[in-house]
C-alpha cells in the first residue's frame, strides 16, 4: 500500500545523505533494461557491414548504455531519498504524536510577513501618489519633505530591492527605517508652545501608516495578520503534521498510511514504542562496550566517559518519560523497578525486592446512573405518587422526583464515584404510604446491576425483582448505567487464566489491565464489590504471544500467554477480536522486542470440540502492507540519526527560509519542538546539531539572503563550547569527525563575516536585521578567539576590521560610481566635470550620513568603531578626492563655479566631530585657501573702481524703482574691467533685501521708499553680498576665518569712508549752486545725499563691526570709531548747511521788510503813494505776496524733506534747527528795532509769516518746547504789542490780521 520505491513525488530536493540501513534495491526492472541495452548493442554490432559503420554503431550503443545507466541511477538515487525522508517522517510523527522532552516555546521573537517585490512596488505607487497629491492625507510642508526624503532615498534604493530580494524584510523594517528618519528631523525641528515634539512623531507615524496601507480592506488584513500570529506561536498536532508533510514531500495518503500505521491515535501504543526504542539503545550500548566499536575521539580516554553519557541520556529520556502522569484519581504512584538483569548497568531505579503491591493499585471510576420509566406497575392506583432510589454499593443514596403511578417516567441521572471495578448498583421503586402509622414508604420492586467499563452505554429495559405476593409480575424499569474508564485502565474484561505464581487454578475471573506508572503496568483479578485486587501479576519482564488451545481446560475458545523466566501464565477468553485487543494492550505494557502476530487461520478445536471462527483480516493485505511495515518497525537505534537529522533540518530550514515570514534562519516554536524532541528521543548529539544548523545557515548566507548573526553567534558559541571541553549540553566527550567539522565551519565563518564587514552596507541595508553589524562584530571576536577563556588582543580584532573597512571604503565607492554612471572622461568639459563632481559629492555625503545613523551601533560592541568608521570615511572620501582634483584642474583660470563644491562638501565635513579638519577637510581647505583669496582681492578691486567710476558719473537720482520692483530687475554686476573679473555667486541674497523680494513677489503695494543713489545701493549690496558669501563658506580653520573677516570689515570700512566722503563732496557742491530765494527748493539729489549717508550709518553696523565672540583690539576699535564719528560729522555739516540756506531765505524776505523801516525815505513815499493811490482805485493790501511766498517755501521744501528722506529722526532734527534758527532770525530782526515801530505792512506781513511758521512746524511734530522757545515769546510778544498800537492809530488798518485768532484765519 506504501511502496516507497514506486511513489511518483521525490518530495524535495535530493540529498547525498545516506543512512546505514539502506533499503532494498528494487534492480529487477533495471536490470532488464540493462540487459536489453547490451543485447540491443550487440546485434547493432553484428549488424555492421564494415569497420567504420561498426565503431560508429559501438559507439552509439555506448553513449545509449550511458545515458541509460545515468537514468537508472538517478532514479534509483530518488528511490532511496524518498525512502530516507519517508523514513524520517515516521520518526517525525512520533516525536509529534507523543512528546515527552520538548515544548513549544512560548517567549519566541514573533516574526513579521515578508515583502515581496509586487508589494514594494505597491508601497512605491502609494508614496508616489502621495508626494502627487493624489491622496486625501493632509499634511504640512516639513512631513511631505520627510516623505519625499524616504521615498527617494530609502524606497528606490537598490539595496531596498536586495533586501526584498533576499526575502528578509518586513513592513516593520520599513516602518523602522522611517521612524529612525523622522525622529532626526523632528529634533532638529524648533519648539512650539502646546505642541510636544512627541505629538508630532505620532501624527507623522499614524500618517506613514494611513500611507503604506492605501486603499486596503482593514477587516481582511486584521484577519491575516491574526492567522499569522497564531501560525507563529503554538501549533496543534494536525498542524504540525502538515507542516512536516510540505517540508519532507510527503503526499497526504502516505501520511494518513503512515498514521495509521503507527497507531498514532494510540497514547499506549506510542508510550510503549518509546520503552522499545529505549531498550534497543540500551542494547546498542551493550553491545557497543561488549564489542569496543566506539566513535574516533580526540582522545582515547573519552571511551569511558562516553558510556557514562549514553547511560546518563538513556537515564534522563527514562525518567522525562516517567514523570508523565497516566492516573487522573488517586496517589500519583510512579514505584521504579528494576528492569532486567541486562539493563542494571545502565540504570539503577531499584533494588530486586522493590515489588508492586495491592495497596499502590488504585483505580477510580465515575458511575452515570439514568432512570427513564417503569413499566407494568399495576398494584398501586394511578394517582399514587411513585419514586426511583438508586445507589452504589459503600456510596450514597439518591432518588428521583415524584410521578404518578398513571405515568412513572423521570429521564433523572445521577453521578457516583467508586474504586470498584465490580460495583454493586441497586435501583428501588417505592410508592409513598398513605397509613398514619407508616413510618417508611412501600418497596414495589428492586434491580440489581454489576457494571463494567465495556458494558452497553444506551438505557434498557430490566425485569425489577417483586416480592412474592405482588401483582407486578411483569414490572420493568428503563435505565442505563455508563462507568468510565480512567486514565490508567488499559483494558478490562473476563478472561479465564492458569498460572505458576499466581492464579494456580484455571478459572474465569475479572482481569484489569492498570499502568501505575510510565513503566510499572500490572495484571490485577478483581471480585465483585472489591476496590483492592485480589492477585495481581506485574508485567515487567514478560512476554505476551498468541498460542494454541491447551488440552485439558475447560473454558475459553482462543488462547494466548505472557511468559517469563520461571513463569507461566495462560489466558483464554470467547472470541478472537477481544484476544487481539488483550495481547495488543499487554503488548504495549510488557514493553517486549517481539511483536505478536495474530495466526491467519486457526482452524483448531478447543477441549470442548467447538470450531473456532477465522481471524478476523486486517484492513491491509500483507503483500500491500510490505513497505509501510519496513518504515515503522525499523529499529531506530540501528539507524544514523545524525544524517538523518541533518536532512530533517536542512529541509526544515529550507521551508521556514521560502515561508512568508520573514525569519532571518529562525525557525517556527513548532519546528523548534520537533527538532528539540527528535535530538532528545533518538540521541542527537548537540554539537552535530549546531554544526549541521551552522552550515545550512552559511550557505543562505553566502548566497545573499539576510541570516541573524545572532543566531549564528549562538550555534557557534555552542560548539566552540563543546570542542573545548565545556559540556554545553552535559556532553564531554569529543569526537575526531566534531572537530574537523568545527574547524572547517570556523574557517568558512571567518571567511563569511569578513566579507559581510567588508559589504556592511548590502549585508545589513540601513541597520537592518536591527543590531546585525554589532552582532556581527561580536560574533567576528568570538571567531577569532583560539579558546573559550582567552580573549582576542583587542589591537588584533581592530586590525582585522580595519582591513575590512578599508576594502569596504573601496566597494562602496565603485558602487557609488556605477550608480550615479559617471565614467572617467579626460576630454569632457569641465563644466560636464564640474557637475559630475557635485552630484557624486551629494551622493558622497548620502553615504556617509547613512552610515553614521545606520550602521553606528558598532560603538555599542567595541569604543574603537566610531574611529574606525571616520578612518573609513577618509578612505572613501580619498578616492572622492582623487576624481575632485581631477575636475578642479581643469577648470579655467578665474572661474569660481566651483565655490557650491566647497560649500556642499565644507557644510557637511565641520559638523562632523571626526572628519572635521581630517585629512580630506584639510586638503580640500588647500585647494580652495588660493582661490578665496584671488576672489576677495579681485571683488575689492572691483568694488573700488566702481566706487570711483560710479560717483563721477553719479546723477544722484533715488532707486526708489529697483527697490519697488526687485522681483523684476536684476542685481547690480561687478563692473567690466580689462580682466576676467567674479561675479557674485548667487549663495543667498542680503538680508534686508529679502523681506521686499517677497512682498514683492506676494503682489504687495509697498509704500514709496527712497533710498540711497545707485552707485551707494551697487557697494552696499556688494559689499554685503560679499560678507554673506564668505560667511556662508563656514570656513573651518578659525585662524583663517578670522582673517577673512577682519579683511572684509576693513574693506567695507575704507570703502564706506570713501562713499560718504564723495557723498559730502557732492553735497557741498550742489548747495553752493543753489539760490537763497524763496524759488529755492531741496534737490532731490540733496534727499538723496541724506538717504546715502543714513544707509550708510545703517550698514556700517553691519558690514563694519566684528562679531561679539571675537576679541577686538584697540586698532579696531579706533578705526570703526573713527567712521562713525566721520558719518555723524558729515551729517552735522549738511544739516547745518541746509539751515544755512533756509535761513538765508528768510533773510532776503526780512531784507525786503527793512525798507519799510520808520525814518527811511523809501518807507515815506511808498505810504504816500498807496494814500494818494487809494483816492482814485482799489490798491491791493501790501505785504501779503511776500509772506505768502515765504510761506509756501516752509510749506514745499517740508513736504519734500519729509517725503524724501527715509529717517524720520533726522528730518525732525533739521525741522527743530530750521524753525530755531527762523525764530531767532525774526526776534534779531525785531531787537534791531526795538526804538522804532512796525510799519503796518511790516507788522502784517511778520504776523503771517510767524504765525503759519508756527503752526506749518507744528503739524510737522515738533514739540512744544521748541515751538514756545524764548525766541518765539519775545517775538510773539513785540507783535502783540506793535497790533495793538497800530489799531489805536489806524483802526481797521491790520485788515483782521492779528495774532490772537490765527487759527481762524484762512490760508
Amino acid at each position: 500500500m506504501l511502496d516507497p520505491s514506486s511513489s511518483e513525488d521525490t518530495g524535495g530536493e535530493s540529498d547525498p545523505e545516506v543512512v546505514e540501513e539502506a533499503a532494498r534495491k528494487p534492480a529487477s526492472l533495471s536490470g532488464k533494461r540493462a540487459n536489453s541495452s547490451r543485447a540491443g548493442g550487440q546485434q547493432r554490432e553484428s549488424a555492421a557491414p564494415g569497420g567504420a559503420a561498426a565503431k560508429g554503431a559501438r559507439d552509439g550503443a555506448d553513449a545509449g548504455e550511458d545515458e541509460e545507466r545515468k537514468e537508472r541511477e538517478r532514479i534509483q538515487r530518488e528511490e532511496e531519498e524518498r525512502k530516507t525522508k519517508l523514513q524520517i517522517y515516521v520518526f517525525v510523527l512520533r516525536c509529534i504524536a507523543y512528546p515527552f522532552n520538548a515544548k513549544q516555546p512560548t517567549d519566541m521573537a514573533r516574526r513579521q510577513q515578508k515583502v515581496n517585490k509586487q508589494q514594494l512596488q505597491a508601497v512605491k505607487e502609494r508614496f508616489l501618489a502621495f508626494l502627487n497629491g493624489e491622496t486625501q492625507i493632509v499634511a504640512d510642508e516639513a512631513f511631505c519633505n520627510a516623505v519625499r526624503s524616504y521615498y527617494e532615498g530609502f524606497l528606490k534604493s537598490e539595496r531596498v530591492s536586495r533586501m526584498v530580494q533576499s526575502g528578509g524584510c518586513s513592513a516593520n523594517d520599513f516602518r523602522e527605517v522611517f521612524k529612525k528618519n523622522i525622529e532626526r528631523r523632528i529634533r532638529s525641528l524648533p519648539e512650539i508652545d502646546g505642541l510636544s515634539k512627541e505629538t508630532v512623531l505620532s501624527s507623522w507615524i499614524a500618517k506613514y501608516d494611513a500611507i503604506y496601507r492605501g486603499e486596503e480592506d482593514m477587516r481582511r488584513q486584521t484577519q491575516r495578520a491574526h492567522l499569522s500570529a497564531v501560525s507563529e506561536l503554538i501549533l496543534s498536532k494536525e498542524q504540525l503534521y502538515e507542516m512536516f508533510q510540505q517540508i519532507l514531500g510527503i503526499r497526504k495518503f502516505e501520511h494518513q498510511l503512515l498514521y495509521n500505521a503507527c497507531q498514532l491515535d494510540n497514547v499506549d501504543e506510542q508510550a510503549a514504542q518509546i520503552r522499545r526504542e529505549l531498550d534497543g539503545r540500551l542494547q546498542l550500548a551493550e553491545k557497543i562496550a561488549r564489542e569496543k566499536k566506539y566513535p574516533k575521539f580526540i582522545s582515547a580516554d573519552m571511551e569511558a566517559l562516553y558510556m557514562e553519557e549514553l547511560r546518563s541520556s538513556v537515564n534522563l529520556l527514562m525518567a522525562n518519560l516517567e514523570s508523565l502522569p497516566v492516573s487522573k484519581g488517586g496517589p500519583d504512584f510512579k514505584q521504579k523497578l528494576k528492569r532486567s538483569p541486562l539493563n542494571n548497568s545502565f540504570l539503577d531505579i531499584g533494588d530486586e525486592g522493590d515489588i508492586l503491591s495491592k495497596s499502590d493499585v488504585v483505580l477510580s471510576f465515575t458511575l452515570e446512573i439514568v432512570i427513564v420509566e417503569v413499566q407494568g406497575l399495576k398494584s398501586v392506583a394511578p394517582n399514587r405518587i411513585v419514586y426511583c432510589t438508586m445507589e452504589v454499593e459503600g456510596g450514597e443514596k439518591l432518588q428521583t422526583d415524584q410521578a404518578e403511578a398513571a405515568r412513572p417516567q423521570w429521564e433523572t441521572q445521577g453521578d457516583f464515584t467508586t474504586t470498584h471495578p465490580l460495583p454493586s448498583v441497586k435501583v428501588k421503586l417505592f410508592t409513598e404510604s398513605t397509613g398514619v402509622l407508616a413510618l417508611d414508604d412501600k418497596e414495589l420492586g428492586r434491580v440489581v446491576l454489576n457494571p463494567t467499563t465495556n458494558g452497553p452505554k444506551q438505557a434498557e429495559f430490566h425485569r425489577m425483582v417483586v416480592a412474592k405476593n405482588s401483582q407486578d409480575t411483569e414490572l420493568k424499569i428503563k435505565l442505563a448505567v455508563r462507568m468510565d474508564k480512567p486514565p490508567n485502565m488499559k483494558h478490562s474484561g473476563y478472561l479465564y487464566t492458569l498460572g505458576q505464581r499466581v492464579w494456580k487454578r484455571w478459572k474465569k475471573r475479572y482481569f484489569v489491565l492498570v499502568q501505575v506508572s510510565q513503566y510499572t503496568f500490572a495484571m490485577c483479578s478483581y471480585r465483585e464489590k472489591k476496590a483492592e485486587p485480589q492477585e495481581l501479576m506485574q508485567l515487567e519482564g514478560y512476554t505476551v504471544d498468541y498460542c494454541d488451545p491447551q488440552p485439558g481446560l475447560q473454558g475459553g475458545r482462543v488462547f494466548f500467554n505472557a511468559v517469563k523466566e520461571g513463569d507461566l501464565v495462560m489466558f483464554a477468553c470467547d472470541d478472537e477480536p477481544d484476544r487481539v485487543l488483550w495481547v495488543q494492550a499487554m503488548y504495549r505494557a510488557t514493553g517486549q522486542s517481539y511483536k505478536p502476530v495474530p495466526p491467519l487461520q486457526n482452524k483448531t478445536t478447543n477441549c470442548r470440540g467447538g470450531i473456532q471462527k477465522p481471524a478476523s483480516p486486517i484492513s491491509l493485505d500483507p503483500s500491500q502492507r510490505q513497505g509501510v511495515e519496513e518504515l515503522i518497525s525499523a529499529a531506530p537505534c540501528r539507524l544514523d540519526h545524525a544524517a538523518l537529522f541533518s536532512i530533517l533540518q536542512k529541509h526544515t530550514l529550507q521551508h521556514r527560509m521560502n515561508d512568508s515570514f520573514s525569519c532571518l534562519g529562525w525557525f517556527s516554536p513548532g519546528q523548534v519542538f520537533v527538532l528539540d524532541e527528535y535530538c532528545a528521543r533518538y540521541g542527537v548529539r548537540g554539537c552535530h546539531r549546531h554544526l549541521s544548523y551552522l552550515k545550512g545557515l552559511m550557505d543562505y548566507s553566502e548566497n545573499n539572503a539576510l541570516v541573524d548573526p545572532t543566531l549564528l553567534h549562538y550555534s557557534y558559541a555552542f560548539c566552540v563550547s563543546h570542542v573545548h571541553g565545556n559540556r554545553p549540553d552535559g556532553m564531554g566527550t569529543v569526537t575526531a569527525e566534531e572537530k574537523e567539522q568545527f574547524e572547517a565551519i570556523r574557517s568558512r565563518l571567518m571567511a563569511l563575516l569578513d566579507n559581510q564587514i567588508t559589504h556592511f552596507r548590502y549585508c545589513f541595508p540601513f541597520g537592518r536585521p536591527d543590531g546585525a553589524l554589532k552582532a556581527t562584530l561580536s560574533l567576528q571576536e568570538r571567531v577569532l578567539m583560539k579558546d573559550i577563556t582567552t580573549p582576542v588582543p583587542p589591537v588584533d580584532m581592530k586590525n582585522l576590521v580595519q582591513r575590512c573597512l578599508e576594502k569596504a571604503a573601496r566597494i562602496n565607492y565603485s558602487q557609488l560610481m556605477e550608480y550615479a554612471q559617471i565614467k572617467e572622461d579626460s576630454q569632457a568639459a569641465p563644466e560636464k566635470r564640474l557637475e559630475d563632481m557635485m552630484r557624486l559629492g551629494e551622493l558622497c555625503i548620502d553615504v556617509l550620513q547613512q552610515n553614521d545613523e545606520h550602521h553606528s551601533e558598532g560603538r555599542e560592541a567595541f569604543s574603537w568603531w566610531p574611529e574606525l568608521m571616520a578612518e573609513h570615511a577618509e578612505s572613501f572620501l580619498s578616492l572622492y578626492r582623487a576624481d575632485m582634483d581631477g575636475a578642479l584642474q581643469v577648470q579655467p583660470v578665474d572661474s569660481w563655479d566651483s565655490f557650491p563644491l566647497f560649500q556642499l562638501l565644507n557644510n557637511f565635513l565641520r559638523t562632523d566631530p571626526h572628519l572635521c579638519n581630517g585629512t580630506f577637510h584639510k586638503h580640500l581647505q588647500d585647494l580652495f585657501v588660493p582661490l578665496v583669496v584671488r576672489y576677495i582681492d579681485l571683488m575689492e578691486s572691483s568694488i573700488a573702481q566702481s566706487i570711483h567710476r560710479g560717483f563721477e558719473q553719479e546723477t544722484w537720482q533715488s532707486v526708489k524703482s529697483l527697490t519697488n520692483n526687485l522681483a523684476n530687475v536684476p542685481l547690480p554686476k561687478v563692473p567690466s574691467l580689462p580682466l576676467t573679473l567674479p561675479q557674485m555667486p548667487s549663495f543667498s541674497a542680503p538680508a534686508w533685501m529679502g523681506p521686499l523680494c517677497e512682498n514683492t513677489l506676494q503682489g504687495i503695494n509697498l509704500p514709496d521708499i527712497f533710498n540711497g543713489s545707485a552707485t551707494s545701493e551697487d557697494l552696499f549690496w556688494k559689499l554685503d553680498a560679499l560678507q554673506m558669501f564668505v560667511l556662508d563658506l563656514h570656513w573651518p580653520e578659525p585662524e583663517f576665518a578670522k582673517h577673512l573677516e577682519q579683511r572684509l570689515k576693513l574693506m567695507a570700512s575704507d570703502m564706506m569712508e570713501a562713499c560718504v566722503k564723495r557723498t559730502k563732496s557732492a553735497f557741498d557742491a550742489k548747495m553752493q549752486k543753489a539760490s537763497k530765494s524763496t524759488d529755492f527748493r531741496v534737490p532731490l539729489s540733496v534727499c538723496t545725499m541724506f538717504n546715502v549717508l543714513m544707509d550708510a550709518k545703517k550698514q556700517c553696523s553691519k558690514l563694519c563691526v566684528l562679531d561679539t565672540g571675537q576679541e577686538i583690539d584697540k586698532q579696531w576699535q579706533q578705526y570703526h570709531s573713527k567712521i562713525d564719528v566721520l558719518i555723524d560729522e558729515s551729517f552735522k555739516e549738511m544739516i547745518s548747511s541746509l539751515i544755512s540756506k533756509f535761513a538765508g531765505v528768510l533773510d532776503g524776505a526780512l531784507s525786503k521788510l527793512s525798507r519799510y523801516d520808520e525814518g527811511t525815505f523809501f518807507s515815506s513815499f511808498l505810504s504816500f503813494t498807496v494814500k494818494a493811490a487809494a483816492k482814485y482805485v482799489e490798491v491791493p493790501k501790501p505785504g501779503m505776496d511776500l509772506a505768502d511766498t515765504y510761506i509756501t517755501f516752509i510749506r514745499q521744501n517740508q513736504d519734500i524733506l519729509r517725503d524724501r528722506v527715509n529717517d524720520e529722526v533726522y528730518v525732525e532734527d533739521v525741522f527743530d534747527q530750521w524753525y530755531t534758527g527762523s525764530m531767532k532770525a525774526v526776534c534779531v530782526w525785531l531787537t534791531d528795532r526795538l526804538d522804532l515801530q512796525l510799519h503796518t505792512y511790516q507788522l502784517k506781513t511778520l504776523i503771517k509769516i510767524v504765525k503759519k511758521t508756527y503752526r506749518d512746524f507744528r503739524l510737522q511734530g515738533v514739540l512744544d518746547g521748541t515751538l514756545n522757545n524764548k525766541s518765539y515769546e519775545t517775538v510773539y510778544n513785540r507783535l502783540t504789542v506793535e497790533e495793538a498800537t497800530a489799531a489805536v492809530k489806524a483802526g481797521d488798518g491790520l485788515q483782521g490780521i492779528s495774532m490772537r485768532d490765527s487759527d481762524e484765519e484762512d490760508d
